[in-house]
């Protein structure tokens, strides 16, 4: 605070209690969230690329794992999630619906119903969250293993989805 010139009393003078602090930050991070995908969505449909391929690529490269500060916040909050106020909780719930809402119209598998989609996006995004974070988890201590962890998850959804690379 010292840095940005206001006084710790000012800032926290601004929101009625730290929960609410915690659930302006959290709001904040699902709508760019949301944002960025619908974005990467719409550039990959406008050069001709598959939007899930290139979603699982960049969602487990070595660039978002380090990149925690501006990667996805469904993988960033997830740990935290359990013990927010019922409002960040809420807030969290409705940004990962939402995530999951845009995934699922980026999964094209022929002969699927929409609730198949569904299922099938939750799927590949649970399985790119879970990879992320535990490449994360030990980025520091064994790269090769969080490399190692990203590139197994990402030839897997890629197998999976029938994806091109």
């Amino acid at each position: 605070m010292g840095a940005a010139g206001p006084t710790r009393g000012g800032f926290y003078n601004h929101f009625a209690s730290k929960d609410a602090l915690v659930d302006t930050v959290l709001a904040k991070a699902m709508a760019d969230g949301i944002d960025n995908l619908d974005r990467a969505i719409t550039a990959a449909q406008a050069s001709g690329s598959d939007p899930l391929t290139e979603r699982i690529d960049w969602y487990l490269s070595p660039e978002h794992r380090a990149g925690i500060e501006h990667g996805c916040p469904n993988a960033s909050f997830a740990g935290d999630a359990r013990r927010l106020d019922p409002a960040a909780r809420a807030r969290y719930a409705k940004g990962l619906a939402e995530n999951l809402d845009r995934l699922t119209q980026t999964v094209h598998t022929s002969g699927l119903t929409e609730g198949e989609r569904r299922a099938r996006a939750i799927a590949l995004f649970s399985e790119m969250a879970g990879a992320l974070l535990l490449s994360r988890a030990v980025a520091d201590a064994d790269p090769a293993l969080a490399d190692e962890i990203l590139e197994s998850a990402r030839t897997d959804l890629h197998n999976r989805t029938g994806a091109a690379r």
